[in-house]
């Protein structure tokens, strides 16, 4: 297995993952600055004119960064592009991370060749996610460089398949560059996802009890006072399965053992109209191991020293 040049000099094998309504340049340009890959949905940009602010904002914050800490340059960063037809920004979206020559693009929701041709015109990879193997073997037929395999665990729309057998299944006819998701939120669980045959960690949920996150306080405390059992999997808030904070069901008026049907599509959901995302709070089943709110440098400097500490314990 082999990361191309971009991915190989990273502090810590993580992407950041791209969170919906919650990664912003803040966020990104904090991920980056401490050595790992920062990410955000296009569709966090709105109105799409502002897509083209942040990344400018994001490119020029981290060439000074490079240009004062040129011993610990900044790690590349990403943007999520959902590629299902329903997305009528994704030209506008793409064009855009090809105008900034953004290093990343993780693709979600469909395997299109175009986008894939759009980011190699410049040089640039991509990574598509999957939750099974016939989506993994599509995407890379159609172009994908790499994969981000959605595990049993992950955060929001996640799949229900073992790590293990996910990882291992793909490794069956897929050499290329390879992050894992689902669970991860320590030191020990990045290691743990390299040792079966992962190159890179995706976290999620870790990072939103980070003080840049644009999730409101009261889900962050969530996130820290919660654990794997508040998570409940289900595909009745947007018609696709996903994990969920029990608390914010209970918080927007649900019965997290009967909850109604989802109507697919639609974003309102249950008594008063509230809403996937902003008033239902998405998470994996890794917070547990979060106990606080800190900057993302923080968490991210203990991931670090988690992963240094076991590989010691391996090695000894």
């Amino acid at each position: 297995m082999s990361l191309p040049p971009l991915l190989q000099h990273l502090r810590l094998p993580v992407i950041g993952a791209p969170m919906f309504l919650l990664s912003g340049p803040e966020l990104v340009i904090a991920q980056c600055t401490s050595g790992i890959v920062g990410s955000f949905p296009a569709l966090n940009a709105r109105p799409q004119s502002l897509l083209d602010e942040w990344l400018d904002r994001i490119t020029g914050a981290l060439r000074e960064w490079n240009g004062k800490h040129p011993e610990r340059p900044a790690a590349p960063f990403a943007v999520n592009q959902i590629v299902h037809r329903s997305n009528s920004r994704l030209e506008h979206d793409v064009a855009l991370c090809v105008k900034y020559r953004v290093p990343l693009l993780i693709t979600s929701l469909g395997a299109r060749p175009e986008v894939y041709a759009a980011a190699h015109s410049y040089g640039g990879i991509v990574l598509h996610d999957v939750i099974n193997l016939a989506f993994a073997r599509k995407a890379i037929e159609k172009g994908a460089d790499g994969l981000v395999a959605v595990a049993a665990g992950a955060g929001g729309h996640a799949g229900i398949t073992s790590p293990f057998a996910l990882i291992q299944e793909i490794r069956g006819f897929f050499d290329g560059p390879l992050a894992l998701s689902g669970a991860i939120a320590t030191g020990g669980a990045v290691l743990a996802a390299q040792a079966m045959g992962a190159d890179l960690a995706y976290i999620g949920s870790a990072m939103i009890a980070t003080r840049e996150a644009n999730a409101a306080e009261a889900y962050k405390r969530m996130i820290v006072e919660c654990s794997s059992a508040d998570i409940v999997y289900t595909d009745r808030i947007t018609g696709v399965h996903g994990n969920y904070l029990k608390p914010s069901l209970l918080a927007a008026g649900l019965d997290p053992e009967h909850l109604p049907a989802a109507n697919p599509g639609a974003m309102d959901f249950g008594p008063g109209g509230k809403r996937a995302w902003k008033d239902i709070w998405g998470a994996g089943q890794g917070i547990g191991a979060i106990d606080r709110v800190v900057p993302a440098a923080e968490l991210i400097d203990r991931l670090a020293q988690q992963y240094t500490a076991a590989k010691r314990r391996l090695a000894a």
